[in-house]
């Protein structure tokens, strides 16, 4: 019984595919085959000549972007502090590679009675920064923490040859 059940699966699709075979008249198809290529060929507009652009070369690349907080330079060069410098012999710590404004501040979290703010870099990592951790190029000191902010002063040039100090806030982002 299974032999000839086999047998009948094999032979089924021979005789199915048998009855599709075109025995009929095709002529109507052929004749429309033929009246469709008899028709006159379109012609196909060519492509509009491509325009040529001068390349801009941008040229303010190391000025200041339009974007950032304007810089506040609360001394005077008459007035200012000669003790207020950057300590050349420090050891930069790894957040000080980064602008300041790339930086976010993204939660803090509580750990043996200090509070240690986490700030994402932005190749995404996160860091744990507390009270007079350095952060940002300008030798950002942080002053003081809050679970909302992180308050510093950086040391930057007053353009005279000197240095000021400049308070800056890194508020917690809202966009997690």
């Amino acid at each position: 019984m299974p032999k000839l059940m086999c047998k009948l699966f094999c032979l089924m699709p021979v005789v199915l595919l048998a009855g599709c075979a075109s025995s009929g008249n095709t002529s109507d198809l052929v004749q429309y085959i033929a009246e469709v290529k008899a028709r006159p060929q379109g012609t196909i507009e060519p492509l509009p000549p491509v325009r040529t652009f001068d390349p801009f070369i941008y040229g303010a690349t190391a000025m200041r972007s339009p974007f950032d907080e304007p810089v506040v330079v609360t001394a005077i060069a008459g007035t200012r502090d000669p003790d207020v410098k950057p300590d050349p012999l420090r050891v930069k710590d790894f957040l000080e590679s980064f602008n300041l404004d790339s930086l976010t501040m993204v939660g803090t979290l509580e750990q043996n009675g200090a509070l240690w703010a986490l700030v994402r870099d932005p190749s995404g990592g996160i860091h744990r920064v507390t009270l007079n951790n350095y952060i940002g190029k300008n030798h950002g000191k942080i002053t003081a923490a809050s679970p909302t902010q992180l308050n510093l002063v950086e040391i930057v040039g007053d353009g005279l040859g000197g240095w000021v100090q400049r308070p800056r806030t890194i508020k917690l982002s809202e966009k997690e």
